[in-house]
């Protein structure tokens, strides 16, 4: 079953809801690869108009495109993954990345190419390498900026965000901290996030939800719980501040160790996305 209310066909889609069920390098509790589709499922109950912006989600010209199927290789799956979204951009659709593990913001990234990376996320994920992976999930922010430590992997997909601005971050290592004291990175702790407010001039935008930036009483279903996180209105209102910039979107780290709020939580915030950005 596709996305509730994707009912456009790709030739006259505006957006695109695309899988990437990518579950590789998950570090504690696995299960990404059913992301997807629990979003996709537990989407259902919602109701197609939306009273805020007047808008039905289903006349918002989206179309499902089902999923890019993930296979171990993740740095060649990001390539394939990343060329499947620059066809969108190409057609002026706006991608709608469902992970999957958060390393599949990358490809976002790279077929976007967008001056700002938006993150919400509990998590710097500016580690170089994990385990000895520089394509972990815990260095996809990192990857977004600095692109690939050996330069050889996702060359033909496109560019880095130039800044990442990380909403809800309360943990890192100590050489992330670092990373992010540098003018290329902006932090914003969880206590903050509801005073902050965008000013990116005219920057294009990439916005990434990974789930784990809501505290794990909202959404405890993803590998990485932390707690002390975000509500799921404070997530809700930088999605619908963000999205009038966004050149793409994605919603990461759902897994299937809940009885549905990360998903229930994602797919909601993918049609707040749709909206604000059509509104905008």
């Amino acid at each position: 079953m596709g996305f509730p209310g994707a009912v456009a066909e790709r030739a006259d889609a505006d957006y695109a809801v695309v899988g990437a069920p990518l579950d590789v390098s998950t570090t504690f509790q696995p299960g990404t690869r059913f992301g997807p589709e629990r979003i996709r499922r537990f989407a259902r109950t919602f109701d197609d108009y939306d009273r805020r912006t007047d808008h039905h989600f289903s006349d918002c010209a989206v179309h499902d495109a089902g999923d890019v199927r993930a296979w171990d290789d993740a740095v060649d799956y990001l390539e394939f993954l990343g060329g499947s979204l620059a066809d969108l951009r190409r057609d002026d659709v706006t991608p709608l990345l469902l992970g999957g593990e958060h390393t599949v913001t990358a490809a976002g990234v790279r077929a976007t190419d967008p001056d700002t990376l938006v993150v919400l996320d509990a998590h710097l994920d500016l580690r170089d390498e994990y385990d000895g992976n520089p394509w972990s999930h815990a260095a996809v922010t990192r990857r977004a900026l600095d692109g690939d430590p050996d330069d050889e992997s996702l060359s033909t997909v496109g560019g880095t965000a130039d800044r990442a601005i990380v909403l809800g971050a309360r943990t890192g290592s100590e050489a992330e901290w670092e990373r992010a004291d540098r003018d290329d990175v902006t932090v914003v702790p969880p206590e903050e996030v509801t005073d902050w407010s965008p000013d990116f001039n005219d920057e294009s935008v990439y916005l990434s939800v990974d789930v784990d930036g809501a505290d794990p009483s909202v959404a405890p279903g993803t590998g990485t719980m932390e707690p002390f996180g975000l509500s799921a209105r404070e997530m809700r209102d930088v999605v619908r501040q963000v999205a009038p910039h966004a050149v793409g979107f994605d919603a990461v780290e759902v897994n299937d160790r809940d009885d549905g709020q990360a998903a229930a939580l994602a797919g909601k915030l993918l049609k707040e996305f749709v909206l604000s950005h059509a509104d905008g």
